[in-house]
């Protein structure tokens, strides 16, 4: 089981990212498509995984002071140095050999993924905002991967909200180490120390503001009503914005921002807004004709 969570697989949904640029195009179930993404989506794990253990393995005596992350395999003392630093090599090889009889393009950009993270985990992550934009970019990364993978363009409007998102939840995440320090004694994060409360709060409101901004833009863009031949798509903001007001009220109200990922899967407000906006978004693809 310590294995397991060495690789930390419930973080693995992130690569789903890969398969936005075909969902917004109509293509999702384009079965000549689907074998390419579930590989890249397979080789995005891999190498994930890796940067999940080297992370690990260089924190692993900062974590001990966290009342979460003391938990984590290497933290604990359940697996050792050296065999995670073999699991890493391992996951390193896979992923990038994958990636290469894939794509070769998905290869350069699964590398520039690899490296950023790598440079995030030996001293970028203790500079405040750069840290926040880092995970962000992996993101957009992914996007773009996807878009490769499933032979989709990646519009400009797709890129800044996804861009976005990922900025807000990383965000969230900062907020939840601030209150972490400020309840304990005891600094988490090297990049906590640029951070205050109310700055991680206007943040949190610029941001989700932009968001919402940026999602109706996409879905009223000339290039989107011209490729889907419907204007209705912008009705799907209302779960956007629901999402999003769910989110903040976990994080303001509740006071639980945590992790984003362990959100997802724990709230039903969330999950069923999610799912409420794949379905629309997806049947306002299919009913053109109508009018309403």
């Amino acid at each position: 089981m310590a294995y397991i969570k060495l690789l930390r697989p419930k973080d693995w949904a992130k690569n789903l990212f890969l398969l936005i640029p075909v969902f917004f195009a109509g293509k999702l179930f384009d079965w000549e498509r689907a074998l390419n993404l579930a590989l890249g989506i397979g080789s995005f794990c891999c190498i994930a995984s890796s940067i999940y253990i080297i992370n690990d393995y260089a924190d692993r005596e900062e974590d001990k002071n966290h009342p979460v992350k003391r938990k984590r395999p290497l933290a604990s003392g359940k697996v050792s140095p050296t065999i995670a630093l073999v699991i890493f090599g391992i996951l390193v090889v896979a992923g990038f050999t994958g990636a290469y009889i894939i794509n070769q393009t998905f290869f350069y950009l699964l590398g520039v993924y690899f490296f950023l993270n790598m440079g995030y985990t030996f001293g970028l992550k203790s500079i405040p905002i750069l840290d926040i934009f880092i995970i962000a970019i992996g993101f957009s990364i992914r996007v773009r991967s996807g878009g490769i993978l499933g032979e989709v363009n990646v519009t400009i409007w797709m890129n800044i909200m996804v861009f976005l998102l990922a900025l807000f939840m990383a965000i969230g995440k900062r907020r939840d180490d601030v209150l972490l320090t400020l309840a304990s004694g005891t600094n988490m994060r090297k990049a906590v120390k640029g951070y205050t409360l109310d700055f991680l709060n206007s943040l949190l409101a610029l941001v989700s503001a932009v968001m919402i901004v940026a999602y109706l833009m996409y879905t009223l863009s000339d290039n989107v009503i011209k490729q889907h031949e419907t204007q209705r798509l912008y009705y799907t903001s209302l779960f956007v914005m629901a999402g999003i007001m769910r989110y903040l009220q976990i994080i303001y109200v509740k006071s639980d921002s945590g992790s984003p990922t362990k959100i997802l899967y724990k709230d039903r407000f969330i999950q069923v807004s999610i799912l409420l906006w794949m379905i629309s978004f997806y049947f306002l693809l299919y009913i053109k004709q109508i009018d309403f």
